[in-house]
């Protein structure tokens, strides 16, 4: 089992001075966030589409071993809400290909006022092409019921554990053979932190629950460079447990160097 470690995206300008060193030019930050992790997920996919002409600069700037999850389109989730989706996954995978070894799952996250259809999301998973690691994070309560587990089954695709206030918001499915957790926000102080105690719970339940198989794991609460801080925090309650964990920061973040706080979580 490897637990992958990482952060939802790394363009947050409150981690200047705070995680980046002064100094390194904006245009470094990427290469920054990979020398440390050996994953990110891109929140940038979700908003819009680059050009392939960008995934292949990630894949050329990233080290070897990198693995970049990407979010799936809005215009897919939230503008289309799963309608034909063969278009739009095609579109996405074809912009992505020159990511080549290096991609990772695709996170589907659906909108919070959608519905429950297990028709749109059996006809979505099927657009995507065997070997294509697929995560599916609902956010309404109507999918939690067991056609919807059968179908991501069906499909080998994770249902994504999702945790706001140190507290699971998705049942804990297993629905595949890896996994993935996102992690929102904490319940400590300051907000958006996790306490130690509530990432020790996760990553117990991690091995209690994927023993030796794959779980992806991401810190989308950024403000206040708390994703850096708690993600080293994970990791070494993970490995606590004998799991596997991909490389993390070595020194955590200087919380109270003066940077410009973000004014929302990411999605």
């Amino acid at each position: 089992m490897t637990v992958f470690v990482g952060t939802s995206g790394w363009q947050y300008r409150d981690w200047r001075y705070r995680y980046y060193p002064r100094g390194l030019s904006q245009t470094k930050w990427f290469e920054h966030v990979m020398h440390d992790f050996r994953t990110v997920e891109l929140n940038v996919t979700f908003y819009r589409l680059p050009r392939a002409e960008v995934f292949a600069g990630w894949h050329d700037r990233s080290p070897r071993d990198a693995v970049v999850t990407v979010k799936a389109s809005r215009y897919l989730t939230h503008v289309k809400r799963l309608r034909d989706p063969a278009p739009s996954v095609a579109m996405l995978l074809e912009h992505a290909a020159p990511l080549r070894e290096k991609l990772g799952p695709v996170l589907v996250q659906l909108p919070p006022d959608l519905p429950v259809d297990v028709g749109a999301l059996d006809e979505t998973l099927r657009a995507f092409p065997r070997g294509v690691r697929v995560a599916v994070e609902p956010r309404h309560e109507s999918w939690w019921h067991d056609d919807v587990r059968r179908c991501l089954e069906t499909h080998h695709a994770a249902l994504c554990w999702a945790d706001r206030g140190g507290a699971a918001i998705t049942p804990l499915w297993r629905t595949a053979d890896w996994g993935y957790l996102r992690f929102h926000e904490g319940g400590g102080e300051p907000w958006p932190f996790y306490t130690a105690d509530e990432l020790d719970g996760w990553a117990r339940r991690l091995a209690d629950v994927y023993g030796g198989d794959d779980v992806y794991t991401y810190f989308n609460n950024d403000p206040g460079a708390a994703a850096i801080d708690n993600a080293i925090t994970f990791a070494s309650a993970a490995s606590s447990y004998g799991l596997a964990v991909t490389r993390v920061p070595a020194s955590r973040p200087d919380l109270r160097a003066q940077g410009r706080e973000t004014a929302r979580l990411g999605g």
